[in-house]
């Protein structure tokens, strides 16, 4: 037993010696790794660590300049309400408000519609066309039934005008010159002379109302077209500036000959002219006092304006000279005849000079709107210019609204900047070829920025392009907003991606970033370009430079 005991004892100790040994062991290995230990990390990666840093925050950089940039682009929208598009990556943005005239005219526009407004019911889209025709120096065709305020307007627009003189009459198969022009004079005649009396008469009105318009007979057509036209007038040997600034013509029927063909195309305005609705009916037969029985504008609770006959002819040359027409209006214009007469059954016949008078109408229609250029949104308003037949404008508006709810070119421009973006990647510095490619993204940027002007507010429907334009009544602005809403919200969309990729590539280049960082700015166009691009051009620009 003593024995056994000794032994167990022994065992017991050398096992605590063996563990104690393991753990010094241990210790000692510890030890011996710490001081192995390296005391800072290999050189390839402190690089690559700072490599990393210098992508972070140059990355860093262009975004936040991009962030700044949209900031300043959507705030100048905001607050003029205007395409400006002139904002520089360098300087800022910049934002040119209307001048005093131009807001001065715009509200003058508002009270004189406001004015002829007062006391018709439905009738506020003929009193826009009036009052632009007038704008314009062009001439107005109402076609309707009798009863239907036709020569009413003509009344209330030569009320408008300071000192006009308003001429009317009703033409019949049977009118002689004289109704129109004046009678012929007596004592001219004594003298061998052949002129007429023409005080009070078509030749000294500023505004004038000519009901049945086609039934003038050859004898008034030749005279009556110098007037409408050149505005002279031919009286004896004497030829005479005529101060018509506006004739509204009336009809119940369209033309029937040939020979009224080129009257007719005098008209660059015109109106088919319906009864009152069911819904407005009501409201008519509500009117009472002096609107009830035919006031003439500017009546009892109301704000009146007058209007001088140079004001008008002011807006047609101050617009155009300061109002510029963008390729895609000039574009749309350009289909949109070639649809008429090539793709219509019967085609729709327009003259060159009634497309170039629509032009100039769409310049005043965008100078009195607050805008140095034509929206595409003014092309509405060749819904009253183009068609030969009533029934041919809902036809030329449904095509216009087709128009303007394509992609606006969205794919053309992420064609364009996929472009750019290649080119920025090959040139790798080069500082001529940056500078021009600086230049073109800049102005990439300044057409999306207008487009995306176009279509601010395009949520729920709404759209203040069209709602706050002067020209087209609230019943076609609404309409119009409602077919283009839902579109555009899903295109202003696009065009708003499109606008930042831009604006990171034009800061890039600004910064003379380098190509691999390009990729991590624009990945999906590094991604189209690596699979698209020539692999001599694409091989060493995954690279940082030395």
């Amino acid at each position: 037993a003593t024995t056994t005991r000794a032994m167990t004892t022994t065992a017991t100790t050398a096992t605590h010696r063996s563990c104690a040994v393991s753990r010094a062991r241990g210790a000692s290995m510890r030890g011996r790794r710490a001081m192995r230990a390296p005391c800072a990390e290999p050189e390839w990666k402190v690089k690559q660590r700072e490599q990393d840093a210098a992508i972070s925050a140059e990355e860093d950089a262009v975004r936040g300049r991009v962030r700044e940039v949209l900031e300043s682009i959507n705030a100048s929208s905001s607050s003029s309400g205007v395409a400006s598009g002139a904002a520089t990556v360098g300087a800022g943005a910049g934002a040119g408000a209307a001048g005093d005239a131009r807001s001065a005219l715009m509200d003058k526009v508002k009270r004189a519609t406001a004015s002829l407004e007062y006391g018709l019911v439905e009738r506020e889209t003929e009193v826009r066309l009036l009052l632009l025709a007038a704008c314009c120096g062009e001439h107005l065709l109402l076609l309707g039934p009798p009863g239907t305020a036709k020569s009413e307007l003509g009344r209330r627009l030569s009320a408008l005008c300071d000192g006009g003189l308003f001429f009317e009459r009703l033409l019949t198969r049977f009118s002689v010159p004289e109704e129109l022009f004046g009678p012929l004079s007596m004592r001219g005649l004594e003298n061998d002379q052949y002129v007429r009396q023409i005080d009070g008469y078509l030749p000294t009105a500023n505004v004038a109302f000519v009901d049945e318009i086609f039934k003038a007979n050859s004898a008034i057509l030749n005279s009556l077209l110098t007037i409408l036209n050149e505005r002279l007038f031919d009286n004896g040997s004497e030829r005479i500036n005529v101060p018509l600034l506006c004739l509204v013509g009336a009809s119940n029927e369209l033309p029937e000959s040939e020979e009224l063909d080129a009257l007719y195309d005098r008209f660059l305005l015109r109106s088919s002219v319906e009864q009152v609705s069911a819904a407005g009916l009501g409201k008519l037969l509500a009117l009472k006092g002096e609107t009830a029985i035919g006031a003439r504008a500017g009546g009892a609770g109301e704000a009146t304006v007058v209007l001088r006959p140079e004001d008008f002819s002011n807006i047609r040359y101050e617009a155009a000279e300061n109002t510029t027409v963008p390729s895609n209006v000039i574009e749309l214009i350009s289909d949109l005849r070639t649809f008429l007469q090539e793709k219509c059954e019967p085609p729709v016949y327009v003259s060159d000079r009634r497309l170039l008078k629509a032009v100039q109408l769409l310049r005043v229609a965008a100078y009195t709107n607050g805008r140095d250029e034509v929206s595409e949104f003014d092309t509405l308003l060749l819904t009253n210019v183009l068609w030969q037949r009533p029934s041919e404008s809902v036809m030329i508006k449904d095509w216009i609204l087709e128009r303007l709810a394509q992609d606006r070119g969205t794919k053309q421009v992420q064609y364009l900047l996929a472009g750019l973006f290649g080119r920025a990647c090959r040139a790798d510095g080069d500082t001529d070829e940056c500078k021009q490619l600086l230049k073109e993204a800049s102005s990439l940027r300044q057409v999306l920025t207008s487009q995306l002007n176009s279509l601010r507010g395009a949520q729920g429907g709404s759209l203040p392009a069209l709602r706050e334009h002067l020209w087209l009544s609230p019943a076609d602005a609404s309409r119009a907003a409602q077919t283009l809403g839902p579109m555009f919200s899903k295109v202003r969309t696009n065009l708003e991606n499109l606008l930042e990729e831009t604006l990171t590539l034009e800061v890039a280049l600004e910064r003379n970033t380098e190509p691999h960082i390009l990729a991590l700015l624009m990945p999906n166009y590094w991604a189209d370009f690596i699979r698209s691009g020539p692999i001599e051009d694409v091989a060493p620009l995954g690279q940082a430079s030395p």
